[in-house]
């Protein structure tokens, strides 16, 4: 009875109703879209970033990562590889071997990151192995056979089939020199990676640098990345089982981890501050409501309806509205987010800045039932919460009070 009688009272004053129903409707929807673009944008960084070359996670020896060494390799990457791929959701596992060499042609050199890739499988975990820019990229049957960043192949007037010269240090601490035909030229949009990189045939890099079938890490990847992060706990099994250690994306890029962190302090602040002014707003509005009808609430007493009884009932007015409001919101807020969701969001003039970091030049808001959800429930649930204020003061009327306002 309670409940029917509250739903009648919310449309008592249909204006103020809906008015309210309006502002808590507008504050949802926003919320609802600007939390799907924000993780959304969180998504594509981490996604584009790791997608260009680290894979979304890696396998590496103990200590590798923190101190790069040629010595400090995996024993059986292979066999790493091969168990990643049989975990659900792991789609490609890669070997790769990394290196630093002098690249020399003509009278002039660079230093270079030199990487041994398998071209079948890299591909499948990274794509700065498909951003040819001109020639192609590296086949199963390349031998002798090197791709350079763009940046790299222009400082060293290299074109497509000239001879570069390869000289570094191998695992035992040798020389290790080879030559090698430039097959393929890459641009990564990148200037950092294509300054610097070169890659060659694992095959060949493993003779150049007397690898002996080790490796230096394995890199994975899956359909997403909120994917593979769920599987760690497999991956990091398997990585024990091998004497190897699992690295996870916010270890491979800290410096990504440490920006979405800072970003999320002040958007925590943001959305926080436009819930707690919504719902006081609307607290307010409801309060001036139950000052009003105290005449009302005083005969209801005198009738024999218990405080506790008319507390509740003001309470569930509250619920209604509040439900009313974020329910309208989220469909409004789907909505809107489904429609930048196919057309996306970019900034104008700043592509190129956003390709330097390897990101696309428009994000797009992506939906979860976590995201669309957890501003209309922070503002229910505060109203729910704070509900108590005005049904503590119907609980302390007297009949004959209340009936003399």
């Amino acid at each position: 009875m309670i409940t029917a009688i509250a739903w009648r009272n919310v449309w008592r004053q249909p204006t103020r109703t809906l008015l309210s129903v309006t502002g808590m409707s507008f504050t949802s929807m926003l919320l609802v879209f600007m939390v799907s673009f924000q993780f959304g944008s969180y998504d594509t960084m981490k996604e584009s970033m790791l997608g260009i070359n680290d894979g979304y996670g890696q396998f590496q020896a103990e200590g590798y990562n923190d101190s790069p060494d040629m010595a400090t390799t995996l024993e059986q990457p292979y066999k790493i590889a091969e168990r990643a791929r049989e975990i659900g959701g792991i789609d490609a596992a890669a070997v790769r071997a990394n290196g630093f060499g002098l690249l020399a042609h003509g009278e002039r050199s660079f230093a270079a990151a030199i990487i041994g890739l398998d071209p079948e499988a890299d591909p499948q975990v990274a794509k700065i192995s498909t951003m040819i820019k001109s020639g192609r990229p590296l086949q199963p049957d390349d031998d002798a056979s090197i791709v350079l960043g763009e940046g790299l192949a222009r400082n060293l007037r290299l074109e497509l089939g000239d001879q570069v010269t390869l000289l570094g240090s191998a695992v035992d601490g040798s020389v290790a020199a080879d030559v090698l035909t430039l097959v393929g030229i890459f641009g990564a949009g990148v200037p950092e990676l294509d300054r610097q990189i070169a890659q060659m045939p694992l095959s060949r890099f493993d003779e150049t640098f007397f690898m002996e079938g080790t490796a230096h890490l394995v890199a994975v990847k899956g359909s997403d990345l909120p994917h593979v992060e769920r599987k760690s706990g497999e991956l990091e099994n398997i990585a024990a089982e091998f004497g190897a250690t699992y690295l996870s994306w916010d270890v491979l890029r800290p410096e990504v981890k440490q920006a979405i962190s800072l970003d999320q302090s002040t958007a925590i602040l943001v959305y926080g501050t436009l819930v707690i002014v919504v719902v006081f707003v609307i607290l307010n509005t409801l309060y001036m409501s139950v000052l009003e009808r105290t005449r009302e609430f005083g005969m209801l007493l005198a009738l024999g309806m218990k405080p506790a009884q008319i507390g509740r009932m003001v309470w569930v007015e509250m619920v209604f509205l509040s439900v009313l409001g974020a329910g309208s919101g989220i469909v409004l807020g789907i909505a809107l987010t489904a429609y930048f969701q196919n057309v996306g969001i970019g900034i104008e003039g700043m592509g190129d800045v956003y390709a330097e970091w390897g990101l696309p030049s428009r994000f797009y808001p992506i939906m979860t039932i976590e995201r669309v959800l957890v501003g209309p429930v922070a503002i229910v649930g505060s109203i729910a919460l704070l509900g108590i204020i005005p049904y503590r003061r119907v609980l302390r009327l007297e009949p004959v009070e209340a009936m003399a306002g």
